[in-house]
């Protein structure tokens, strides 16, 4: 007999039909011997039926009334579903998130889960209950200890599924929605978009976090953090779906179910060279042959990033292992010959290391990347590059700190000996190269200019955004210097939530201010296209072939940043859903492409 979360979303409970055909499902499993432990969403539109009454009434309406009025949307589903059990023979019980003994952090309409206290589950699964949880909510103390209910923000009945298995020592957490399980892309975008059977958590993470939206990032953390075996499945067959991989099962800290330390480990990779190219013309094809040319030569490139520019030119930066930096300089001067850049300029510059921290929804957490940089300006040290993706921070620092800047970040994140590594593993052997493509549209581009080439500025610019509550996403700073040496001036993009644009111009405001001629701004409409997968830095040539897919549909990118399990490319937002498009078939991960490579026959 296995203990199983089960969680049906709100199309799947949309009507009192579909209450039935998820009652009759609930049913069949519990004939199979399982213990059953149900959560659901709100009918189908209701949350954002009840969102609109809101605003119809109050422009402004309080967080904590919020959560009163939307918090109502789980009860009428866990109310129908108990009772369409019932009328199956099942014994079923109904109980809302603060019955169910999930307790929050006091932070309305967005509050994390501390605890979930499971004596009542319990003790309802060995009377032979199927307990049916309402999702998206818990309680919190509130003030002077007086509970308050709270809700979890968007996705939160994944995030109380899987936080419910986690404390309950689940055998599983089965995710119902109405798609087969995690797909390669976007289906409503790309018509060939295939199933994947297994997906690492890291992946998803990723994945999620660009907006593939069939699992919120707070759910797959807590499945990476807990090794909780997790599994997105259709509502309507049979089918296995897509399973989520972890590692083992793991107990929860004192810290709090959500609130443990989003950093559970920092690398150090010495040894390495960054060669900059700047005034690269901007035009379809640059990047793509560049990296064919380096990859022809046989030489592996690890992070890159290009940054945009006022005008007609380019700026591209790449690292790589310092012997074989004089090679790619050398490839570097051939394809700006050819290419007739006679205004670009070339550096190499060798004797860099690479630190990095990992974790778990590290860029949904604003405060960790600025800790992380916080602290080698403390220690002053600067940031030559800087990748960030949401399971990694990197940033590439002089090779003579390297062993300081490592020991840093252990003790600003309190890790252990053990979770400090030296020269890991390169990648993850026999893993995908990309497994999945994604497109966010929700993102804009801003540029902070003209700000000071030293340490602790990058920490700075960072921790206000932090402290504004903003999180980041690409982190690039510009290979172009503006004056001398005694005021070195350098340009950084960021990408960002659409939403924050306002919150992020005020968060800066007060820091641009210190530095005479710094400045922030916007860039034009943008679309982020991202290529994910665990086996992409063991695979020569990832990155080129992106490229050059977008160069071949003749899509300018603008911007790029990447990481060990990520390259994402920033174009026109009229050009998102061709990227996404060219992408994906670059990859081959399309049906006709799969089965061509098969040497079978695509399904008709």
């Amino acid at each position: 007999m296995a203990l199983l979360i089960q969680k049906f979303g709100g199309t799947s409970v949309a009507d009192t039909e579909r209450i039935r055909a998820v009652a009759r499902r609930i049913a069949a499993s519990r004939e199979e011997g399982h213990e059953l432990v149900i959560v659901v969403s709100a009918m189908g539109h209701t949350t954002d039926q009840l969102t609109g009454m809101a605003a119809s009434l109050c422009s402004d309406p309080p967080r904590r009334e919020m959560d009163m009025l939307l918090a109502t949307g789980e009860q009428v589903s866990i109310a129908l579903l108990s009772m369409a059990l019932h009328a199956e023979g099942v014994p079923a019980v109904s109980m809302t998130g603060t019955q169910a003994g999930i307790i929050t952090e006091s932070a309305h309409g967005r509050a994390r889960i501390l605890e979930v206290r499971t004596e009542r589950l319990r003790r309802l699964l060995e009377d032979g209950h199927v307990v049916v949880v309402a999702g998206f909510q818990g309680t919190s103390s509130g003030h002077a200890g007086t509970p308050e209910i709270t809700t979890l923000g968007r996705g939160g009945s994944d995030t109380s599924a899987v936080a419910l298995a986690a404390a309950l020592g689940a055998d599983g957490c089965e995710i119902y929605t109405d798609v087969p399980g995690v797909l390669t892309t976007d289906p409503r975008k790309v018509s060939d978009a295939q199933l994947m059977e297994s997906v690492s958590c890291d992946e998803m993470l990723e994945l999620a976090s660009l907006g593939a939206a069939v699992l919120h990032p707070r759910a797959v953390e807590i499945a990476r953090n807990y090794g909780v075996p997790l599994t997105v499945r259709s509502s309507w067959s049979q089918a296995p779906g897509t399973r989520l991989t972890s590692g083992p099962a793991r107990p929860i800290g004192s810290e709090g179910l959500e609130l443990g330390r989003p950093v559970d480990g920092a690398e150090l990779e010495a040894d390495q060279a960054v060669l900059a190219l700047s005034h690269v013309p901007d035009r379809p094809g640059v990047a793509a042959t560049l990296f064919e040319a380096l990859g022809a030569a046989g030489l592996n490139v690890d992070l890159i990033v290009q940054a945009i520019h006022e005008g007609a030119s380019n700026d591209i930066a790449f690292t790589l292992a310092a012997t074989e930096m004089e090679r790619a300089r050398q490839v570097c001067q051939e394809v700006l010959a050819a290419m007739g850049a006679d205004g670009a300029q070339l550096s190499a510059e060798a004797g860099m290391a690479k630190l990095s921290i990992a974790g778990a929804g590290i860029l949904g957490r604003p405060g960790v990347a600025a800790r992380l940089f916080d602290t080698m300006a403390r220690l002053g040290i600067n940031l030559r590059l800087i990748a960030t993706s949401e399971v990694k921070v990197s940033c590439v620092v002089d090779g003579q700190l390297g062993a300081r800047a490592l020991r840093a970040a252990g003790e600003a994140f309190e890790l252990s000996d053990q979770q400090l590594r030296h020269d890991p593993p390169p990648c993850h052997l026999g893993d995908p190269a990309v497994r999945g493509v994604a497109l966010d549209r929700d993102q804009v581009q801003v540029s902070v200019r003209r700000v000071p080439d030293r340490p602790g500025v990058a920490a700075a610019i960072c921790r206000a955004l932090a402290d504004a509550g903003i999180s980041l996403d690409a982190i690039v700073q510009s290979e172009r210097t503006h004056g001398g040496p005694e005021d070195r001036r350098r340009d950084m993009s960021f990408t960002l939530r659409r939403d924050d644009r306002p919150a992020a111009e005020r968060a800066l405001a007060p820091i641009l201010r210190q530095w005479d001629g710094a400045g922030f701004e916007e860039g034009p409409a943008i679309a982020r296209v991202s290529a994910v997968g665990a086996g992409m830095a063991c695979t020569a040539g990832t990155a080129a072939r992106m490229f050059r897919s977008l160069a071949d549909a003749g899509i300018n990118i603008s911007l790029i940043a990447t990481s060990e399990i990520r390259t994402s490319c920033v174009v026109a937002e009229a050009d998102g859903v061709r990227a996404l498009q060219a992408v994906h078939q670059a990859f081959g991960l399309g049906g006709a492409e799969r089965h061509a490579a098969e040497g079978t026959e695509a399904p008709a």
